[in-house]
């Protein structure tokens, strides 16, 4: 397939997930382990079928890792579509590079260059004009937001995981034990929470399919494709267009509406994420 194809169709196909969390009226964490668990039950047979399962121990580590990291990731996120709009709720999910820039950092003390500091800046102006300056000065802040807030970091720290692992094992295989890992962590919580996994009715169940199938498995394993095959930069700055399409998806299936400031702030947002995945004309890009 053509690698640009196929990242278009990736897109589009994950900026439905926020659209199936709501349309499912599935506990969040109940929509997270099955988007997760149907599309690895589907991936499996192929994996055994194909031996597709020989990986190292270091490895295995760090898919099952990034896994039960992703699984955090993908139920507060849930979470998150439950109490604001999916549009918003999409978009703060996308900070992960920020995050993952500051936290570079921070931690592994990489220096970061002007436009990754510019285009942070950007994005944090984007973030008061949505939420609201006075709300920031008298911390009064939608719940939602917070939990996007977290769920863009554990994305951030799933990216800093697993970096460089599909240059040592296939897509395929990454995406078996990572989601292994993610499917078994979700079981464990939901368990533990008391959440409801079986008594829903056909609609939620044709939703979860459709979260696990078209979301997880079909979307993923595109974007991944692209990934082996595309510039990084690119890709990233192109996944970014999954709010834009997300947004367009809650408008006609969920009937979400934007305020004025909230179309502003999240352009700003956008704006400013794309800055920081720029680089300069003299760098090498790393995949």
């Amino acid at each position: 397939m053509n690698p640009k194809v196929s990242l278009v169709i990736g897109i589009v196909c994950i900026s439905f997930s926020p659209i199936f969390v709501k349309l499912a009226e599935a506990a969040p964490l109940a929509s997270g382990f099955y988007r997760i668990f149907i599309a690895w039950l589907f991936l499996a047979p192929y994996c055994i079928a194909g031996k597709k399962l020989k990986i190292g121990y270091k490895d295995l580590a760090v898919a099952l890792l990034g896994g039960v990291v992703f699984g955090a990731d993908i139920a507060v996120w849930n979470i998150s579509l439950m109490k604001i709009s999916a549009t918003i709720s999409t978009l703060i999910a996308n900070l992960a590079p920020v995050w993952v820039g500051l936290l570079s950092f921070l931690v592994l003390r990489k220096k970061s260059g002007a436009l990754f500091w510019t285009g942070t800046w950007v994005a944090i102006g984007g973030m008061v004009i949505l939420v609201g300056a006075n709300n920031i000065l008298h911390l009064q802040f939608n719940i939602g937001l917070i939990y996007a807030l977290v769920a863009s970091l554990f994305y951030a720290v799933y990216i800093m995981i697993t970096k460089g692992i599909l240059q040592k094992i296939t897509t395929v295989t990454f995406m078996f034990y990572n989601m292994l890992g993610a499917s078994a962590f979700l079981l464990i919580i939901c368990g533990y929470q008391h959440t409801e996994l079986l008594h829903f009715p056909t609609a939620t169940w044709l939703n979860l399919l459709g979260m696990g199938i078209v979301c997880q498995l079909a979307g993923w394993i595109t974007i991944n494709y692209a990934i082996n095959h595309m510039e990084a930069t690119r890709v990233s700055i192109a996944l970014l267009s999954q709010t834009v399409i997300a947004g367009i998806w809650a408008a006609f299936f969920l009937h979400e509406t934007l305020e004025l400031k909230e179309i502003a702030g999240s352009i700003i947002v956008l704006a400013g994420i794309a800055v920081t995945f720029l680089k300069k004309k003299t760098q090498v890009i790393k995949v």
